[in-house]
């Protein structure tokens, strides 16, 4: 199953009807005001090549591009609701989808987690052993969809190799042992083998930590390529994609502290290796 608005070779992401419907929308609204792609992107704060590719369907626009371009056009809402359709992912939360097309761009992503494995870390097995208590109940199709776009979520860890993926995840996720003992060992073994990328970084945070700056909840973080931030923070069937710059600078800097707290890289590879062993 392919997703709409993923790529399938690196670099920017695969064009979908929707990248190409609202590249469409911006295109003909840039006319009609009378600009070129240069004065339209000297007044967003984007490159040329940037406003050409969205045009093009070619870019998934991040929040900022929407709103910096409805308002220098206009500000007739079409852009907003047009974006509102950008690569409807099937299997994928309707507050998640946003963060999700923003991550096939970024340059740089960081997760911070302490319910579960991030889902772009996990195997087959274990996504299928937490839909089993999912409530309210998922039917065959809901389990297969959520599968199928983890799976295409978690193709670029390979295919962007130039992405800087970053990860601190706290070791009782693992020695909950969701699903069992063998899908247990099976994820540990397969992270372990994540943790060999260049671009992949795995630290976790011990069981046992006298500090710990993120007590307050998970969060992820993410640059694109125009280096612009963003962060994302999710709740009980919420999530929320945070935009202003103060409250990223916070989370950013927690980010950095909780990295000093976990453990190393190397000693985090160690301690998996310790917890297959005892599997």
């Amino acid at each position: 199953m392919v997703v709409e608005g993923v790529g399938g070779t690196g670099g920017e992401p695969e064009s979908s009807d929707s990248m190409r419907a609202f590249g469409a929308v911006v295109q003909a609204l840039r006319e009609h005001a009378g600009l070129s792609r240069e004065e339209l992107g000297a007044l967003v704060g984007y490159s040329k090549h940037t406003v050409a590719s969205v045009e093009l369907g070619r870019r998934m626009p991040d929040p900022g591009f929407v709103e910096g371009a409805e308002g220098a056009l206009g500000n007739t809402g079409a852009l907003r609701r047009a974006a509102v359709h950008l690569g409807r992912q099937p299997g994928l939360a309707a507050w998640f989808r946003q963060w999700a097309r923003l991550e096939q761009v970024a340059i740089a992503l960081s997760t911070y987690e302490c319910r579960m494995i991030p889902g772009l870390l996990q195997t087959e097995a274990y996504s299928r052993a937490m839909a089993v208590d999912h409530v309210p109940p998922l039917d065959d199709a809901q389990v297969e969809e959520r599968w199928a776009a983890r799976s295409v979520r978690q193709q670029l860890l390979r295919e962007r190799p130039n992405t800087a993926f970053s990860f601190i995840i706290e070791e009782h996720t693992f020695l909950r042992r969701t699903g069992g003992v063998a899908v247990t060992r099976e994820l540990v073994e397969h992270v372990l083998g994540l943790a060999e990328l260049r671009n992949v970084e795995i630290q976790i945070m011990p069981l046992v930590q006298e500090t710990h700056t993120g007590l307050q909840g998970l969060f992820q973080l993410l640059e694109t390529p125009e280096n612009k931030w963003f962060a994302y923070v999710e709740g009980q069937e919420s999530g929320q994609l945070i935009t202003d710059r103060k409250v990223v600078s916070v989370l950013q800097r927690r980010y950095a502290r909780m990295r000093s707290q976990a453990l190393t890289m190397q000693d985090s590879v160690s301690l998996l290796q310790r917890m297959r062993g005892d599997l």
